[in-house]
């Protein structure tokens, strides 16, 4: 797998400056993780965090770079911090290509052990890493190689299983966390290995994943390296895609040749994408900084509005909108008078932010039981008013009913705070306010799943590769909002593309990068991106608050496999096969061109 910048639409900015009358070092800063790179500047400026304010604005993407301490933010911090004055640095797209966090550069070299029918009975892989040349806090790059070796055999039900992994050290930048963080290259491994175990034995590629994946009835399911798998069914994910693409149609297309020349193909990839992943699995790979108790801190305001106070960042994910609606869930507030406040360590509670799909996850969780904790205190206040016990009345649609009447949210915020005189005697004296941590019963994460399919068109002649339909099979177990679902699936599968198709970051021989500018570095856009199909399948979580699991990484892992499969199986026909990312018309071409040598020297 090539190399490849992570490329946010919004690259990296800091403005420092020290507040005089405060007596606080502020930082505003594009970041996913404001509490964290407050304890950072901390420990590495020799201040209490106490003295520091860490503020993220709206934050144009991230995808797992700015989830980490950068080192201009440590600068721009110690400069205004020595010189009390105000210190501002943007980065533009230049400096981004060449000197920001990169991502993928794997190499797999997999052997499979299987019968004659494609059963894989054992899987030996060796994986190297290129690592850059050095970590970025809080986490070591090696992470991606021991993801890539924990994240084998992915959904394939494979009971042999020996990995060697190696982090190479070179003068590149370093590998960061990047949006699926090591899974589409574990996605490309056993897709391809597949395809190579099924055209051996004789059978259709399909088939031979469908009888190798994980089955449903044997969930939650242990996994050969120490994962544990909450729910999902796998084949039907499959079997989805499969029928959703038309393979059958498609095997019947490919016996007649295309009037204009071209070569098709069809690929699949099933895929597991492991999200808010908890504390002893952060332990284990050496963070200094470990999540646990997620909280959220709701507070009504005197007319009835909602205020949702969290230490996640949201930067495209609409927590803003989901967020409110797990609070409308329980409350019955309108989600237009609820407002979510995020972004800023003076106004919220303590997290270590947005990364690994878990804002929904956890965020969510505590709303939901902080809006519980909430609810019992307006039912027994409004009780009271209704002149009624607390185990007679319900709260329902943003009001209090009982006996037979009825008292609004609105009123019942009007009592506490304008006419005390009104309240119970045992009023609860930590009134309509609440703080409270959530985690979910197991700390393996909330598995999601799915499957991709792609059908291309390749043209010999030139090695260029068009999509000419695309499905996406998605289970994120509970569906909050599938609008932003849909949104994160599509965006995901957008950059998908890119790792199978355009996006690379070569260097020449003396270690100079070669795509300095949008001109070198290719990134998909509307023409290159096809019309997609999402059918969502939902597996709820035994774990987890209302069965959410994350959804943001899924696309970036599924589609890579499957595009790459599909070229493959395009190629077949001309003995060609392509192993490396990205499918560029001249890795193509040379593809091509070296089964026709091949063959010369055969016949």
């Amino acid at each position: 797998m090539a190399r490849q910048c992570m490329a946010p639409m919004e690259g990296k900015g800091a403005l420092g400056y020290w507040d005089r009358q405060a007596e606080q070092l502020v930082l505003y800063t594009s970041t996913q993780a404001p509490h964290i790179i407050r304890t950072a500047l901390s420990e590495y400026l020799g201040i209490e965090e106490g003295l520091i304010r860490v503020i993220a604005p709206d934050v144009g993407g991230g995808f797992g770079g700015k989830s980490l301490l950068q080192p201009e933010e440590l600068l721009i911090a110690w400069l205004a911090l020595i010189r009390k004055q105000p210190v501002r640095w943007t980065e533009d797209r230049r400096e981004h290509l060449i000197a920001a966090a990169n991502a993928r550069e794997h190499h797999y070299v997999m052997t499979a052990y299987a019968d004659r029918r494609g059963r894989v009975l054992a899987l030996d892989a060796e994986i190297t890493v290129n690592a850059g040349a050095y970590s970025a806090w809080p986490v070591s790059v090696a992470l991606e190689a021991l993801h890539a070796q924990s994240n084998l055999p992915g959904c394939y039900d494979i009971k042999g299983y020996r990995c060697k992994t190696f982090s190479v050290a070179t003068n590149k930048a370093p590998l960061l966390p990047y949006r699926g963080v090591a899974k589409p290259g574990v996605g490309v491994a056993m897709e391809l290995t597949f395809d190579a175990v099924a055209h051996a034995v004789g059978r259709e590629p399909a088939d031979v994943k469908m009888e190798n994946l994980i089955p449903a009835h044997a969930m939650p399911f242990n996994t050969i390296t120490g994962g544990h798998y909450d729910s999902g069914d796998y084949p039907a994910c499959l079997r989805t895609a499969m029928e959703q693409i038309g393979l059958s149609a498609i095997r019947a297309r490919q016996k007649t040749p295309a009037a204009d020349g071209r070569l098709i193909g069809v690929g699949f990839s099933t895929y597991t994408e492991t999200t808010a992943l908890g504390t002893r699995v952060f332990v284990f790979l050496g963070w200094p900084i470990a999540p646990g108790l997620e909280q959220a801190n709701l507070r009504m305001t005197p007319d009835g509005g909602l205020e949702i106070r969290v230490g996640i960042q949201s930067h495209g994910q609409g927590s803003e909108t989901t967020l409110a609606q797990v609070a409308y869930d329980v409350l019955g507030v309108d989600p237009a008078r609820i407002k979510v406040v995020h972004g800023d360590t003076a106004l919220t509670p303590y997290s270590t932010g947005t990364y690994d799909s878990r804002n929904m996850v956890m965020a969510g969780g505590a709303v939901a039981h902080t809006a519980r904790v909430l609810a019992q205190r307006i039912n027994r206040i409004g009780a009271h008013l209704l002149q009624c016990r607390p185990e007679e009345v319900q709260l329902q649609e943003g009001a209090v009913r009982g006996g037979r009447g009825q008292v609004s949210i609105r009123e019942i915020a009007a009592t506490y705070y304008y006419r005390p005189d009104q309240l119970p005697a045992d009023v609860d004296l930590g009134g309509l306010e609440a703080t409270v941590g959530y985690k979910p019963k197991v700390e393996s994460g909330a598995i999601g799943c799915g499957a991709h399919a792609a059908f291309v068109a390749i043209d010999p002649e030139i090695g260029s590769v068009e999509i000419l339909d695309y499905v996406i099979v998605e289970d994120c177990g509970t569906v909050v909002n599938p609008m932003i679902v849909e949104g994160q699936a599509y965006g995901g599968t957008a950059q998908g593309i890119g790792t199978a198709l355009y996006e690379e970051m070569p260097f020449d021989s003396a270690g100079q990068p070669l795509a300095s500018t949008l001109a070198d570095y290719l990134l998909p856009g509307a023409s290159e991106v096809p019309r997609m199909r999402l059918i969502h399948m939902e597996s709820p979580s035994p774990y987890t608050e209302y069965g959410i699991k994350g959804v943001g990484e899924a696309g970036t892992i599924g589609a890579p496999g499957a595009i790459l499969s599909a070229v493959n199986d395009a190629l077949r026909p001309l003995g060609a096969e392509v192993l490396e990312t990205p499918a560029t018309p001249p890795r193509i071409m040379h593809a091509i061109l070296r089964a026709k040598s091949r063959d010369a020297a055969v016949g």
